[in-house]
């Protein structure tokens, strides 16, 4: 059977930040290690005057394709997941393909262009689309384009500030790819929930702690469902878990939960007990309320066990370091979470060739996916060609009042005229407004 998976991926970060623990704690008079620990964050990243989902995206799309080789003539459908788009009919991957079409000789007229739509989980719903396209064998022996791209404001003073960030990931579907091979095998755990929604509005409307219990509650139900399918997970069967990372604290919570529900009637749990004694069954308690009680403590008493934080630093903080420095992508933070965990392994010298991922999106509203994926022998190469440090550390380092007028600048609701705070080179420019108020976009040398 024929593999189909991601053959490169590419990064376009914004290229502006700002320090949270330092610049942005010290002006709200809050302690530092609220962010950089409680958070988990460093620095968000955020765009520059003339930087948007548009040019972040279709920069992140320019560079794969030159690296890769690659025409429009071998790109059957460009599909964009995002959740901050400016127009209601006209999708964000017309756009894109109008600005790479710019740099190369062919055009895309030929290949099927959409966006989807699901909060932070659409940008793996494009892969998933990608693949069921390849594999019903109507790609004619093209690639899929898929690219996550997203602005991620919130409202000044929101709680969710912190969490901003912004940025672009590009991802070549392909059959027989270099980075990884996608399950046949995936779980979904998804509920009508209003936890985070933007109703006709830029900025969304919040329920931050809903929205923790609404992440977890379909994230277990999406393990559960991805095992009905593909057998019992276990603690050694994946080298990395990337989860959809908000914020890599809310990460913490996930995987805790995954890990005690995978050493679940496992030797983990019986080298445990004379610890911390056995996981709650609920058909101990006479009451669900006396259940999630006694759960929650042993889940206290779990997270300080020596065994937990071995596997916890081995798994799943790996996955985080890219998030702790650009914030939440929201349709790209999975991706960045790949990334990071792949990125990891080549700095130090593993062979992760045939290892399987776990992979856990999400998307408010509300719907979790999990998927199995297994790395490819080209996946180190892949690695090696990001410059993602490079752009972390080209980064504008704004000042609090550079902060506020950098998001003024993108609030749709504002004209602010604002200088530009660094000069583009070799991409994709946002220029302004045409006839019949959409966005134009030049190549700048």
């Amino acid at each position: 059977m024929t593999a189909v998976g991601i053959d490169a991926i590419e990064i376009w970060t914004g290229k502006l930040k700002l320090d949270l623990p330092n610049t942005f704690a010290e002006k709200k008079g809050e302690d530092p290690e609220k962010y950089r620990k409680g958070l988990g964050l460093e620095n968000s990243s955020f765009p520059d005057v003339y930087e948007d989902i548009v040019t972040m995206g279709a920069n992140a799309a320019k560079r794969l394709m030159e690296r890769k080789g690659l025409t429009p003539e071998d790109i059957g459908r460009i599909d964009v997941a995002t959740e901050s788009s400016f127009d209601n009919s006209k999708p964000v991957s017309t756009y894109i393909a109008g600005c790479l079409e710019q740099v190369f000789d062919e055009n895309f007229h030929h290949a099927n262009k959409g966006e989807r739509k699901f909060a932070c989980v659409a940008g793996t719903q494009s892969i998933d689309d990608a693949y069921n396209w390849i594999k019903a064998g109507r790609h004619r022996g093209r690639a899929a384009l898929v690219i996550a791209t997203d602005t991620a404001l919130y409202e000044r003073g929101d709680p969710g500030e912190a969490t901003q960030g912004a940025g672009a990931v590009a991802m070549l579907i392909s059959e027989e790819p270099s980075v990884v091979e996608l399950s046949t095998e995936q779980g979904y755990g998804s509920a009508d929930e209003t936890d985070f929604l933007k109703p006709n509005q830029q900025f969304p409307s919040v329920d931050g702690k809903r929205s923790m219990q609404v992440y977890l509650a379909r994230m277990r139900e999406a393990l559960e469902d991805f095992e009905s399918v593909a057998g019992r997970t276990h603690p050694d069967d994946f080298e990395y878990i990337p989860f959809h990372t908000p914020f890599p604290g809310m990460v913490r919570k996930a995987g805790l939960l995954g890990y005690r529900h995978m050493i679940r009637d496992t030797e983990f749990e019986d080298e445990l007990e004379d610890e911390i004694g056995r996981q709650p069954r609920e058909a101990e308690y006479d009451d669900w309320d006396s259940y999630e009680e006694a759960l929650r403590a042993y889940m206290d008493d779990l997270k300080e066990t020596e065994e937990y934080q071995d596997w916890y630093g081995r798994v799943i903080d790996p996955t985080l370091s890219l998030a702790r420095e650009v914030g939440n992508w929201y349709t790209g933070s999975v991706h960045v979470a790949r990334t990071s965990a792949l990125k990891h392994a080549a700095e130090t010298g593993e062979e992760l060739t045939g290892d399987r991922l776990l992979v856990g999106s999400y998307g408010s509203g509300a719907q979790a996916e999990i998927h199995a994926e297994t790395v490819r022998e080209g996946w180190k190469e892949e690695m090696d060609e990001l410059n993602i440090d490079e752009q972390l550390d080209d980064r504008y380092d704004m000042s609090f009042d550079e902060y506020e007028l950098i998001h003024d600048v993108h609030d749709h609701e504002k004209e602010t005229d604002v200088e530009e705070f660094t000069r583009p080179v070799g991409e994709f420019t946002f220029t302004g407004w045409g006839r019949m108020n959409e966005r134009k976009y030049e190549y700048v040398e």
